[in-house]
């Protein structure tokens, strides 16, 4: 196995009533699925909310138990999709990806599924990827709710409270007809909790009853006329009932304070930051209890309006907390007490910035910039330094590691199979010269960044062939190169990419680089994975999926040898064939080889087995400090260090322990005709007796030659100057 496994977490999911369940939160999603009652469940793999797609691959004993079906959709649209068994039938069912970039793909399913409505509850569980951890362009996943009318819940960072909301969810979708997302912020995703248990559930309806007793309503299908009455039953009908049942259930909180002619109004996901920020100002306890008034928005779509006129009243202003732009929360308060006439001032953006996460020091900042203006005596009464001006308050560690370390951006793994490939991608255009490369998302779009600079743009998973479509006319016998990861092939490149040039004629250069998994988001199995996946076919060849769509030139190459990506790049770019050029450039990814290795490894030399581990490093005597080999690979393993010689400054290349003995160092210096100073080193564990023969042998040659050398240099010294 090199996916991750969670076989032994997952057994919490049998946990029954009244047991308390403890783990991290995408566990407790899992486990509030299965107390739901869920019919059935799929998604796309994506950071935030990966693991919920291992947990639930992982726990298909239980599901099956249950009769909840699960599959791993072939993309985020895929997986939106799904949710049509929902639109006839009272099946629960539920699906997850990452924000925003997911949601992109899925957007035409929804708008659909939006469009039909639901009788089962339909739940969209995504990843909000936003703010600084997050590795996508920074945009937020309220614009499509807005956009297709489907219900946004943004629940208190609290598991017990993540785990209600699920349920209630599900609750909400069904009594409003309506599809809700579930959005779960990127700490959110990894913090642990416990909450109570409940019992699983069955289905109440199950996969089996909509199969034997199919149903159809020509209300629902997507076509004129009835996309005019659905608009208008969203509007009339439907949201209504949303609103009805957010009051009635009391899905958002309101805590009230001391401090009562002001209030702070939040989305609920950044609950725990706000609370945070006035603990620190002396205004809240450690319990949660805040001498502000507060108001929390675990539904931040549709919102309120009687709930934000009961909040505001008797208010001089209210803070609104909300992360990201555009301000759609602030401008629908302004609007809502407007038009009930009620005259609170509403402040957002001003205080708080337009753009950007909301962290703990951001948000500490609006809020005493709001306080400073409506109630200066609550700074005055709060016991925190944090009202210290900033200049005035000590570095923090980071301030001054920044200082001390110069920024590092991110990069490919030590090991990892596609640095070679793209080291021979920069030989070859030493040679040939400059060549225009459309990047793709996944792990191969960190050779955009030094040392490889490789990419002009990059347009969204599976897309970079799509992307360099405009140039892949071989004007002036120069062609361009797009890149793309065998993740990405099959989310959408096999069509879009490689369909689309072949049937447009390309005359460019497409590189799959090969590793695989879905390395970047887990090391999840894919199609073409060679394994024996469990409920899953895999080794399903890249190349024949291609040739199967009509490409005529493919090349296969090994990333390690670089001699081969150098050769078949130089034909591809060189070759008077006119056509699309495939390079499927295959090597393991070194995280999920590890992953799957490591255990066999370690149970030999339990055994008392022979195993033979490789390591790289680099002689300082030969090194001369030219250190081309760093910037043609670029290994995270490869570093400098002192150089031992007196007569010579520059520092010499180093390998560190983080070598996995991949070989590429060594390779590249090959392959670019580099100095000769790397060398192999076998590690070996149980040696037998021939590897302890050698060993003592190559020790004694080795040793008789340092004494010659060292009786040499004894001569040298005792002679006198000249």
């Amino acid at each position: 196995m090199a996916e991750r496994s969670f076989a032994r977490e997952v057994q919490r999911l049998r946990l029954g009533a009244g047991g308390l369940f403890e783990g991290e939160a995408i566990l407790a999603v899992t486990k509030a699925l299965l107390q739901a009652g869920v019919s059935y469940v799929g998604g796309y793999q994506g950071a935030p909310v990966s693991h919920l797609m291992d947990v639930l691959a992982d726990a298909r004993e239980i599901l099956d138990e249950l009769g909840v079906r699960f599959e791993s959709s072939a993309s985020e649209a895929g997986a939106a999709a799904m949710l049509a068994a929902s639109i006839n039938y009272p099946l629960r069912g539920a699906v997850t990806w990452k924000s925003t970039v997911g949601t992109n793909v899925a957007s035409d399913a929804l708008s659909n599924l939006a469009s039909a409505g639901v009788l089962g509850g339909a739940l969209m569980i995504v990843g909000e990827d936003y703010g600084e951890g997050a590795s996508i362009m920074q945009e937020r996943t309220h614009a499509f709710a807005m956009k297709s009318q489907i219900w946004l819940l943004d629940p208190r960072p609290d598991t017990s409270a993540i785990v209600d909301m699920v349920e209630r969810g599900f609750e909400l979708s069904e009594a409003s007809q309506t599809p809700v997302m579930l959005m779960l912020r990127i700490r959110a995703c990894h913090m642990h909790g416990s909450f109570v248990a409940k019992d699983n559930v069955a289905p109440r309806f199950r996969i089996q009853d909509a199969l034997e007793n199919p149903q159809r309503s020509a209300a629902r299908i997507i076509l004129p006329p009835g996309t005019y009455a659905q608009e208008q039953e969203k509007v009339i009908t439907r949201w209504p009932a949303a609103v009805r049942f957010i009051v009635e259930n009391r899905l958002n909180e309101m805590h009230a304070g001391d401090l009562d002619g002001i209030g702070i109004v939040m989305q609920g996901g950044l609950y725990n930051t706000v609370l945070r920020s006035l603990e620190m100002m002396g205004l809240a306890d450690v319990f949660g209890k805040s001498r502000i008034p507060l108001y929390v928005l675990n539904v931040t779509y549709p919102l309120v309006p009687d709930e934000f006129v009961e909040f505001a009243s008797g208010k001089r202003a209210l803070l609104i907390v909300e992360e990201g732009q555009p301000e759609y929360i602030e401008q629908s308060v302004n609007q809502f007490l407007r038009n009930a006439d009620i005259q609170t001032r509403v402040i957002g953006k001003g205080p708080l910035p337009m753009a950007g996460e909301y962290t703990g020091a951001v948000v500490s900042e609006g809020i005493k910039a709001f306080l400073a203006q409506w109630v200066p005596s609550a700074l005055a009464s709060g016991n925190s330094a944090s009202a210290a001006p900033a200049n005035e308050r000590p570095l923090l560690p980071m301030d001054q590691l920044r200082k001390a370390v110069p920024p590092r951006p991110p990069g490919l793994c030590t090991g990892c199979p596609e640095r070679p490939f793209f080291s021979s991608m920069k030989i070859v255009q030493k040679e040939l010269g400059s060549v225009h490369v459309s990047a793709d998302i996944g792990c191969h779009s960190f050779a955009t960044l030094a040392p490889f600079h490789m990419g002009a743009s990059i347009m969204g998973y599976g897309l970079g062939p799509a992307s360099g479509s405009a140039l892949s006319g071989g004007q002036g016998g120069k062609r361009s190169i797009s890149v793309m990861g065998d993740g990405g092939f099959w989310h959408n490149g096999l069509t879009s990419g490689i369909g689309n040039s072949v049937f447009n004629q390309h005359d460019s250069v497409t590189v799959i680089v090969d590793n695989g998994y879905a390395a970047a988001t887990g090391g999840q199995y894919i199609p073409s994975s060679r394994t024996e996946a469990k409920n899953r076919k895999a080794n399903n060849p890249i190349e024949r999926a291609v040739r199967g769509v009509g490409v005529e030139w493919v090349r296969t190459v090994q990333t390690y040898k670089m001699q081969q990506g150098i050769d078949a790049l130089r034909e591809a770019l060189t070759t008077a064939y006119k056509g699309p050029k495939v390079i499927i450039a295959e090597g393991e990814c070194q995280l999920n080889r590890a992953r799957r290795v490591a255990p066999v490894l370690r149970q030999m030399v339990k055994e008392g087995k022979r195993v033979v581990r490789q390591r790289f490093g680099i002689d300082p005597d030969v090194c001369t400090g030219d250190h081309s080999c760093i910037r043609l690979s670029g290994c995270p393993s490869l570093t400098i260090k002192s150089n031992p010689d007196p007569l010579r400054r520059d520092p010499v290349a180093h390998v560190d322990n983080s070598c996995v003995g991949c070989g590429v160092c060594g390779e590249v210096a090959h392959a670019a005709v580099l100095c000769p100073s790397f060398y192999r080193a076998d590690v070996i564990t149980n040696p037998g007796a021939w590897d302890r023969l050698k060993f003592r042998f190559r020790s004694a040659v080795i040793e008789f030659l340092q004494r010659r050398f060292d009786r040499r240099l004894a001569r040298i010294a005792a002679e006198p100057l000249p």
